[in-house]
């Protein structure tokens, strides 16, 4: 999320894709691309998730709630969201009442269950994007882009 005077448009929003099984990864990733949105960059790891957050300043975080190695996506957003107020969206499989219960106290966006739609992608993307936290004063632009479509 840079401070630059770029006007923001879809095909230039960052979105952090973490998930730690690559083939849903780069599905994700080449899902965003056929839809127009711009960067989007994988991470396996919740602790990948959070050095590559501060290092990008991504738009908007896509996060697998259970990750295989050193934290879960719960937690990574936890940390992210201290350093960047940005949409969080987590990807799940399945979810139990008390997972669910925890994933919430990070205020996420949605939750998308797999096996992931492009329908889906796009309509909750759109949607933080028109709901979700201003993206530095760039919101009018998304809006008319998505208002095109």
């Amino acid at each position: 999320m840079s401070q630059n005077k770029t006007a923001y448009t879809m095909a230039n929003l960052k979105i952090l894709i973490v998930e730690d099984e690559c083939i849903v990864a780069r599905d994700i990733q080449n899902m965003l691309k056929r839809l127009g949105y711009g960067e989007s960059f994988v991470t396996f790891t919740g602790k990948e998730a959070i050095e590559k957050a501060i290092e990008i300043q991504p738009d908007l975080v896509m996060m697998d709630i259970k990750l295989n190695e050193d934290m879960d996506g719960i937690e990574a957003a936890e940390k992210i969201r201290s350093f960047f107020y940005i949409p969080i969206i987590y990807i799940s499989a399945s979810v139990d009442e008390k997972t669910l219960e925890q994933a919430k106290k990070t205020e996420p966006f949605y939750l998308i269950s797999k096996p992931i739609k492009v329908s889906a992608i796009q309509t909750t993307i759109n949607k933080a994007i028109l709901v979700g936290p201003p993206l530095f004063g760039q919101k009018a632009a998304l809006i008319a882009e998505i208002a095109r479509k």
